[in-house]
């Protein structure tokens, strides 16, 4: 078991370790959590890993249970070497759509690491402000690539904390269960209770 996890990490690293080898030191891995949900922000996260960082279980955020996610979240942290974490609320989803939020993010992730990357590796997004530092967009990059997962897991719990603390402001819709996205459950209560202050407008115009 533990080979089949060290070849798995390996192979999930061979995109950093031929960057390395042209000379990148420090590489950041962008992704973010929340594109598609009805409700809640989106959360964009970066990282620089060391090199030689190989923690167990980093894969891509989805792939990872939830309990599971929350102690890599405490792993990835403590060994990264920088991190910043952006958090871009629905108003703001509304007023310049979800994607353009998203770029928004990258960039102010991007401002608010404590060290300049020389390589940004970044989960499937083009046309992005990265500050005059080059990037590569990956496609699917979170499950090929060990930054990028790694930022898919901080960028994850970090938003599925926020949507547990609005359950409690908002019990009725079930945020800590479904984390805002569409769920038959979620609809229902919308249909019953309306619209809360985090529900994003532009996606949920279906369901009022």
């Amino acid at each position: 078991m533990k080979e089949k996890e060290e070849e798995r990490l390996a192979k999930l690293k061979e995109m950093e370790r031929e960057l390395y080898q042209k000379g990148f030191q420090k590489i950041c891995g962008i992704d973010e959590a929340g594109r598609g949900p009805l409700a809640g922000p989106v959360v964009i996260a970066g990282v620089i890993m060391p090199p030689d960082s190989k923690i167990e279980g980093v894969n891509d955020s989805k792939k990872v249970a939830e309990k599971k996610r929350e102690k890599l979240y405490d792993l990835i942290l403590e060994e990264a070497i920088s991190y910043s974490v952006a958090i871009i609320g629905q108003d703001v989803i509304d007023e310049i759509n979800i994607l353009n939020a998203t770029k928004q993010g990258v960039t102010k992730v991007v401002e608010e690491l404590n060290i300049k990357p020389d390589l940004i590796l970044v989960d499937a997004l083009t046309q992005i402000n990265t500050k005059g530092i080059p990037y590569d967009s990956i496609v699917k990059g979170d499950a090929k690539c060990y930054s990028i997962a790694a930022a898919s897991i901080i960028a994850k719990v970090t938003r599925d904390r926020i949507m547990r603390e609005w359950e409690e402001v908002y019990p009725q819709y079930g945020f800590s269960g479904h984390k805002g996205y569409g769920t038959a459950k979620h609809i229902a209560a919308i249909k019953e209770y309306g619209l809360c202050p985090i529900h994003r407008r532009s996606f949920t115009k279906n369901f009022v």
